[in-house]
């Protein structure tokens, strides 16, 4: 994991604001949000090895994240690698939702991330400051 300062640290907004303004640009909410913090994540890059990704964090001041008109403060955005098993897909014959998790679990899901993507994540947190707060 590799923090990034950012302007749009301790900010506050309405999550429905930042969700029309970073959905557009291919963000989506991570899977592991709670009631009262969750992840806007941007897919970078992807391989047979995994997965690059900008993370902005974000905790609710209000409310449930799934409130009406919550507001949330944003973290410091971060880049994180997710690195996968090689090989054959791992199921469970048992799992009641085997579409759903029929994939590699993850080997390192704080895995090194690549010297050459970090400036790239760079530029993806410039544009997050020039949506967020000049849009």
């Amino acid at each position: 994991m590799i923090e990034l300062q950012s302007q749009i640290e301790n900010k506050e907004y309405k999550l429905i604001d930042l969700e029309n303004k970073l959905k557009p640009l291919g963000y989506v909410v991570g899977g592991g949000w709670e009631y009262d913090h969750g992840y806007f994540d941007y897919k970078i890059d992807e391989d047979e090895q995994g997965y690059l990704f900008l993370r902005l964090p974000f905790t609710s001041v209000d409310g449930e994240l799934d409130t009406k008109g919550v507001h949330v403060r944003l973290g410091r955005p971060f880049l994180l690698a997710h690195n996968f098993e090689a090989g054959l897909d791992h199921t469970n014959s048992d799992d009641p939702n085997p579409l759903f998790n029929q994939f590699s679990a993850p080997v390192d899901p704080d895995g090194e991330f690549p010297e050459e993507f970090i400036n790239t994540g760079k530029e993806y947190v410039e544009e997050l400051e020039q949506v967020i707060l000049y849009d």
